[in-house]
Parts: C-alpha cells; sequence; structure tokens
C-alpha cells in the first residue's frame, strides 16, 4: 500500500508539474506593456517613455548600429509570436538591463533575488554584478593567474570594460538564438555571439575579422515570467583567442623593417 501511495503521488506531481510548465509557456510572449510602438525592434522596454523615465550608467542607449549588424549577420530569422523569436527578446532585455540600467529597481526582466552562474563555476547576485562592473567583467571570470589573463577582469570597471570592447567592435557584438530545446519555465536554448574585429585591443591591431563564439544557456522563470536564475555555458577562449590574431606594435614595426628599440 506505501509504494502505491508513494507512485500516486509522483503521479501527482509529475501532472501538477506539467501543468504549471503549460500555464507559464502559455503565458510568457512578449509582455504587453514591452512597448513595441517607437521602441527598439528586438528590445522591450525602450520606448521614448522608457528612456526619459529610467536612470541610465553611461547615456541613453541606441541599438541601431548593432541592430544592422545582427539583421546582416544572423543565421535564424524567426517568426513573430514563436518561442524562439520570444527567447531571443527576453535574452536580448535581460542583457541590456544588466549593463545599461543604473537602478535594479528599474529591472523587468528578472526578481530581485536573481542569481546568475558563469560555467558551473561562479555565481552572482545582482549588487555583486554591478560591483565587479557589468556583463564583460562577469562573463570573462578566470580561475588564471593573473599573469597569464590576455583580459584580467579584476583590473577593469564598468567605464573600462565598456570602452574597451566598444573599440574593438565599433559595429557592436551581435546576438542571436539558434535554438531553442525548451520552453518556459525552464527555457534552454544554444546561442551565438559575434563581431568584426575592427579596433585595436590594447597593444594588438585589429585585423578586421570576424570574432564569434558559441555557447548553451539555460533560464529559469517563475509564475510572473521573471528570470530567477540564468545559467551560461561557454568558452571565453573562442572570444579572447581572435584577439590575439592582431600584430602588436613592435611585432608590425619588425615586419616593415623597423626596430622598435632605435625609432
Amino acid at each position: 500500500m506505501k509504494s502505491k501511495h508513494a507512485f500516486m503521488l509522483i503521479v501527482q506531481f509529475l501532472v501538477f508539474a506539467l501543468a504549471f510548465e503549460a500555464a507559464i509557456g502559455a503565458t510568457c510572449t512578449t509582455p504587453s506593456s514591452a512597448g513595441s510602438e517607437g521602441g527598439d525592434k528586438y528590445r522591450w522596454y525602450l520606448t521614448p517613455e522608457d528612456l526619459a523615465n529610467t536612470k541610465w550608467l553611461s547615456g541613453v542607449p541606441n541599438y541601431d548600429v548593432v541592430n544592422k549588424l545582427f539583421e546582416e549577420g544572423r543565421t535564424h530569422v524567426w517568426e513573430a509570436g514563436s518561442l524562439e523569436e520570444y527567447v531571443q527578446s527576453l535574452v536580448k532585455t535581460w542583457e541590456f538591463e544588466l549593463v545599461q540600467k543604473a537602478d535594479p529597481n528599474d529591472y523587468k526582466t528578472v526578481v530581485p533575488n536573481f542569481i546568475l552562474g558563469i560555467n558551473g563555476k561562479k555565481y552572482f547576485t545582482l549588487e555583486q554584478i554591478g560591483k565587479i562592473g557589468g556583463s564583460y567583467n562577469v562573463f570573462l571570470q578566470t580561475s588564471l593567474p593573473p599573469s597569464l589573463r590576455f583580459y584580467n577582469p579584476d583590473e577593469e570597471t564598468y567605464n573600462s570594460s565598456q570602452t574597451v570592447f566598444k573599440q574593438v567592435f565599433p559595429r557592436g557584438f551581435a546576438f542571436e538564438i539558434l535554438q531553442v530545446f525548451s520552453g518556459p519555465p525552464v527555457i534552454a536554448f544554444k546561442f551565438r555571439h559575434w563581431g568584426y574585429f575592427e579596433g585595436s585591443y590594447k597593444e594588438y591591431a585589429p585585423t578586421g575579422e570576424l570574432i564569434e563564439f558559441f555557447g548553451t544557456a539555460i533560464y529559469t522563470l517563475n509564475e510572473e515570467c521573471k528570470v530567477t536564475n540564468v545559467e551560461f555555458f561557454f568558452d571565453r577562449g573562442e572570444l579572447l583567442a581572435g584577439l590575439l590574431k592582431g600584430k602588436t606594435s613592435d611585432e608590425a614595426a619588425a615586419l616593415s623593417g623597423g626596430c622598435p628599440f632605435v625609432q
């Protein structure tokens, strides 16, 4: 009898879990308050009203340039209203909120106790993300000794990291969803991030080459379709290795026949 009772409890739990997933999946669509009218084509909450009533870290954001790169280089055009289109907009909106908004109280995609995980090793609260200095410094965390770090997030601030990568990728660093494996409340997907190395990285000259990396991520949503936690899995070396291809000033001088020690 005990085993039968336990079996029935498991069945009831599975039925409840499936119903919960179906309910959330059915309601998690583009928010009615997202403001597609007069806003960004691929990100929610960027209407003129949103822009005027939000505290920004470094001025009002404009995504026209990176949107053009995205449209020219994307490998998929997802149908409006599809799960893939919803997930892509959610991730782009989530990313711009973490990067651009100065006050976490203005975030509309996440809960206050949101947690971000990187490669199953390090986890960050919103407060910690702010102290570390935003997305690049969080995503490029490493356990390498400081002397071996091509990019050292411990030495960069929010402003310096933004300056570095805006210079490296003057047309922006585009993001697209390649495949969605599951829908809300647990969204799992594969993604691609890309840009062109058209500006110098420290002493490394630009090559003009495409730099891209791929990864997977898991977003967990609550019953209000707010993101409670995120896990990203990727190889940071795919991004940084492309920057190493640029010649240093000394290498450029040597190739041109000059000697950097007597110039």
